[in-house]
Formats: structure tokens, C-alpha cells, sequence
């Protein structure tokens, strides 16, 4: 009997506990989950669409702007049957005054997002340009079915100059948008340049108003709000003077030029070429353009500053030649070039046929001779020169603002293993010592590089300065670095000196000319074909890499020139009137005796 009344007592409490936990639920748990589905019923949150940041040149000058303009937004609730013809009558209108839209294509824009949920009026053109617009303002502003809001384009002023490191926005995807909230409210974002790099910056902060609203959706009151973010602006290294004046020089030619201020790693000129017009990808690009672009063998849209890998030639050789020193050739080195050196079945030829005679440090750079290289790299092996290298920046990013950076090649042993599961042989390591075979690199390592040589510290290039660091300094003695500049010196004014006709400017420049093969050599071809007589595809690739002013080193002007031939007299002249506007531009200052 017990057992039963302690059965029974149990469920009546369990009943009771029960009753209480749901009591306690409805009456106040619940309370304040249906309070907020009470607000969402009253209450409209209005988002504040923050307009995109401007850029600007390092003098103020404006590289992207918001062009303004209006959206055309319809009434919801129009597509129902009953509701047909005020729509039709609605888009008759937009169309009569706006012919450039087809009513079909508005109609099912309209459609695709109209529903009974929707309360809010259905954007069906995001931009029409303020001049084509305000004409037409008042007749459909005046229709209740209509309503009309102020919008942005984005629009790039200087066109195709520097296209590339500004980069453009185009249309958010929604792969965008689920990493980007934001972008599904303005329904862009950055695709490549500084405008992806930045574009957390650019794109600035949401604001909103919280406003109350009656059954009818009309406003009541203004509960809360927080305005847009407005400091969204960026100011670059770049001068756009300068570039524009770059890009003369360089039509009808492909490669790409650096400018950069060999002390802190600003870049007030980055072109690749050749360009294209940002606008067309802000507007919408046509088929026919893209399929143009596309099959541009020239590569208009890759961005070859850091995107093109190129093997660099003879311009390595600074960096090679620092590596025999790091690692106990000694300074006094030489070698007799007699103009090639036969290793196994092969012969590595020197440019110059008839040879060199004896070369030291200084003069194998001032004459770019390949034999003292081969025969430096002979002695301390290719892993000790691509130890260097990787030091200097080689195989590895400069870290630059720029999206998607490639690393380039700084082959040694371990790299061809674990790429090709071969082994390294010996006559890799002397055409890698002359900047041929496997290595690749990009213009801006280039141009990094040769600031280090200049200066003695490693830069980190940038184009805003929030990207800046400390340049680094690296354990290479400064008397190492003394041969390389003097060399380079002499590349310019010694009579024998690769770039010594073509290097003529009001300031004096150090400088390395490389001609980069593109097709190899046949060991049957004794005497080398001229680079004018060879396809254009087939001709070398052209660089020259300086800094200036010799005596207290400023500014690294970095050319290549695709299929452009040997580099001094490619690049030399270009190279030279660089520094010319710089100088006229007042960024380089001369010490009085050298005048």
C-alpha cells in the first residue's frame, strides 16, 4: 500500500513541476523572445551604406572616384495578376524617359525580387550618371509607385595608367558576400589591385537608423542611429605624373618598370604593360572586349610588376657575386675568359665569343662577363649561391600591397628534388650563376634587390603607408657591397661598360644591363644569330636595373622590356629619362660638386 501512495505521490509532483516549468516559460522565458518578434513588427532597421573611399595620388591627385548618380527603385507587390497593368504602366514610364533600358529585362529584374513578404521598394536600375538623370528627375520622382535614390559608380579618372596597382571593383558574387556582409548591401567589392587589398578600408563601416513604424510601414519616430563611416579615403606613394610620363615612354612595348625609393621601399611608379582601362570592368565589361583581352599574347591583364616571372639574366649577377664572397672567394678572384668553358659534353659559352682576358669582381659586372661566373660557381656549389639569393629576396614574396604575389623560382638542389625527383647537375649551377635556366623572378624583387645593393638595407615595398616596415639589414660586410656598386658604376661610364652608350642623364647612375634568354642557343650555332634577326617571340627579354644618385643612392629604376633584346640598348635610354623627371619632378637632389 505504501509503495502505491509513494507511486502516486511522485507523478502528482512530477505533474506539478511540470505545470510550474511550463507556467514559468509562457509568463516570462518566452516574454522576451515574443517582445522581439513585437519590435521586428514595429520597429525597421534602415542600413546606412557607407560610400567607397576615394584614392589618391601622393600629391592629392585622384586615382578613384565615386561617380553620383540615382537608382530607380518600383513598389512592391505589383506583379500579382490583379496588379499587371499598373506595373506595365509603372516600367512604360521608366522606359519612355530612360530608352536605354529594355522593359522586358526591368520586368524580370522587378519579378526575381518581388514577394508577399517584401515590403520595401524593389531597386530595378542601380545607376543612371547624374548629367542623363536630373532632366528626368521630377516626372518620375513624381510618381508614387516610383522612388528614387541617390547612388555611386566607381570610375577611375586616369583610365589604363596604372591599372593594375589600383585595381578595380566589379560586381560581389555571392561567395563575396559570405565573407563580406557589407558587399550585399552595396553590391560591390575590390577584384584585384589596391582596391581588393584594401578593401576593408575603402568599403568603410555600415551605419543605421532603427525607426519606428506604424501597420502601414510609415515612419513614426526615430528610436536610434549611427551614421556611415566617412574616413575611408587612402593616399598612396604613387605619382601619377610620373607614371603617365612612364607609360609614354613604354607604348608599343610589353614588360614592366619600377620606381622606387631605395630608403624605405615607396613606390612612386609601378607599370605593367600593357595596361587596360579600369572603367570597363566598373561598367561591365562586353564579350567582345574580354575575348579581345584574353587573347592579347602581350598579357594585358596579368600584372607583371609582380606576376611576371622572368629569368633575370645577367642583373643576378651582383647577388651571385656576393654570394662567392659570403662564402670564401676571395676579393682579389680572377679569371682568364678565353669566351667559353667545356664541362662534360657542353660548352658554356660567354657572350663574348673572343673572350674577356682576365676579370675581376669589378670588371665582370662593368662587362657582364659569363665566365667568371661559371667559374666562381664551380668553387662554392648552387646551394651556397641560392643561400644568398633567398637573403636578398629571391624565392619569396617582397610583401608588397598587392594581391596574390608570386614567388618566383631560386632553384638549388633540394628544390629540383623535390620537383622533379631528379638529381642537381653541375651544369645547372652554372647557368642558374648567369641567371638562366631554372630561376625566375619578378621585376619587384628585382627592384628590391637592387635597393639593398644601394643602400645596404632590404626595403619592404609598399604603396600605402600603413604597409611600411623598417628595412632589414642583412650580415653582408659593406666592403662586399663597395665591388658590386663599383662595378655597376662602371657599367655605366667605363668605356667597355654594357649600358656606356646608352646611359646619358644629369645624374649619375649605377646600373646592370641582362638580356634574358627565351629560346636556348644549339651547341651547332657558333655564331649567334643578332636579336633583330630572331621571331619576336623568340628574342631575349631586355632588363636594366639602377640606382641613382651614385654618390648618395635615392631611387631604383627598374626596367624590363619583353622580347626587347639586349638590355642596355633596350632599356638604357628609358632608364635614363627616368631619372631625368625625377631630378626635373625635384625628388632627387644633387650635391653641388657633381652638378
Amino acid at each position: 500500500m505504501n509503495i502505491r501512495l509513494n507511486i502516486i505521490f511522485l507523478i502528482i509532483i512530477a505533474i506539478i513541476v511540470t505545470l510550474l516549468s511550463r507556467i514559468y516559460f509562457l509568463s516570462i522565458k518566452s516574454n522576451t523572445y515574443y517582445e522581439e518578434l513585437s519590435k521586428n513588427n514595429y520597429i525597421n532597421r534602415v542600413n546606412k551604406i557607407p560610400i567607397r573611399g576615394i584614392i589618391e595620388d601622393r600629391n592629392g591627385e585622384k586615382l578613384a572616384i565615386n561617380e553620383m548618380g540615382f537608382s530607380v527603385l518600383v513598389k512592391p507587390h505589383l506583379s500579382s495578376y490583379k496588379n499587371k497593368e499598373q506595373l506595365e504602366k509603372t516600367i512604360d514610364l521608366i522606359v519612355k524617359n530612360l530608352p536605354q533600358y529594355e522593359k522586358d529585362k526591368l520586368i524580370k529584374e522587378y519579378k526575381k525580387n518581388d514577394s508577399s513578404y517584401n515590403h520595401d521598394f524593389i531597386q530595378i536600375i542601380d545607376f543612371v550618371p547624374y548629367e542623363e538623370f536630373f532632366s528626368k528627375y521630377t516626372i518620375l520622382a513624381s510618381e508614387d509607385d516610383i522612388k528614387i535614390e541617390s547612388s555611386s559608380k566607381r570610375y577611375y579618372p586616369q583610365k589604363e595608367v596604372a591599372s593594375h596597382i589600383i585595381g578595380y571593383v566589379g560586381k560581389a558574387s555571392k561567395y563575396d558576400i559570405l565573407n563580406n556582409s557589407l558587399s550585399s548591401y552595396n553590391g560591390i567589392i575590390g577584384k584585384n589591385g589596391l582596391e581588393k587589398y584594401y578593401n576593408s578600408k575603402l568599403q568603410g563601416e555600415m551605419g543605421y537608423k532603427d525607426v519606428k513604424v506604424n501597420a502601414l510601414n510609415q515612419e513614426i519616430e526615430i528610436l536610434n542611429e549611427k551614421e556611415a563611416s566617412i574616413d575611408n579615403n587612402i593616399k598612396i606613394t604613387l605619382d601619377i605624373n610620373l607614371q603617365r610620363y612612364i607609360q609614354e615612354l613604354f607604348t608599343g612595348k610589353s614588360g614592366a618598370i619600377v620606381v622606387m625609393d631605395a630608403r624605405n621601399g615607396e613606390l612612386l611608379a609601378a607599370a605593367s604593360f600593357p595596361e587596360f582601362d579600369n572603367n570597363i570592368f566598373a561598367r561591365g565589361i562586353s564579350v567582345k572586349e574580354w575575348n579581345e583581352m584574353r587573347n592579347d599574347f602581350n598579357h594585358p591583364f596579368t600584372n607583371k610588376i609582380i606576376n611576371g616571372l622572368y629569368p633575370p639574366g645577367s642583373v643576378i649577377k651582383m647577388g651571385v657575386g656576393l654570394s662567392f664572397l659570403e662564402n670564401g672567394i676571395k676579393e682579389n678572384f680572377t679569371v682568364n675568359c678565353s669566351g667559353s668553358l667545356p664541362i662534360g659534353n657542353r660548352n658554356f659559352r660567354c657572350w663574348k665569343s673572343t673572350g674577356h682576358g682576365t676579370v675581376n669582381f669589378r670588371k665582370a659586372i662593368s662587362e657582364s662577363c659569363d665566365d667568371f661566373f661559371y667559374k666562381g660557381s664551380l668553387k662554392i656549389g648552387i646551394n651556397k649561391i641560392s643561400h644568398t639569393l633567398d637573403k636578398l629576396g629571391f624565392g619569396q614574396q617582397t610583401g608588397v600591397d598587392q594581391i596574390n604575389e608570386f614567388v618566383g623560382v631560386n632553384p638549388n638542389k633540394e628544390w629540383k628534388e623535390k620537383k622533379y625527383n631528379q638529381p642537381w647537375y653541375v651544369g645547372e649551377t652554372v647557368i642558374t650563376s648567369i641567371g638562366q635556366g631554372n630561376m625566375l623572378v619578378t621585376p619587384l624583387q628585382i627592384a628590391r634587390y637592387t635597393s639593398y645593393i644601394a643602400t645596404g638595407k632590404l626595403p619592404k615595398p609598399h604603396f600605402y603607408k600603413a604597409n611600411y616596415e623598417e628595412p632589414k639589414e642583412l650580415d653582408i660586410p659593406s666592403s662586399y657591397l663597395d665591388i658590386m656598386r663599383k662595378g655597376m658604376y662602371d657599367v655605366s661610364y667605363a668605356p667597355k661598360g654594357t649600358a656606356s652608350r646608352h646611359i646619358r642623364s644629369k645624374v649619375t647612375i649605377a646600373s646592370k644591363t641582362g638580356t634574358a634568354q627565351v629560346v636556348s642557343i644549339p651547341q651547332s650555332e657558333k655564331v649567334r644569330m643578332k636579336e633583330s634577326e630572331l621571331k619576336y617571340f623568340e628574342r631575349s627579354h631586355a632588363w636594366i636595373t639602377t640606382y641613382a644618385p651614385f654618390e648618395n643612392p635615392q631611387y631604383v629604376v627598374t626596367v624590363i622590356e619583353e622580347h626587347g633584346g639586349h638590355g642596355g640598348e633596350a632599356a638604357g635610354d628609358i632608364a635614363s629619362k627616368i631619372y631625368d623627371k625625377l631630378y626635373d619632378l625635384g625628388y632627387i637632389s644633387i650635391p653641388e660638386q657633381t652638378k
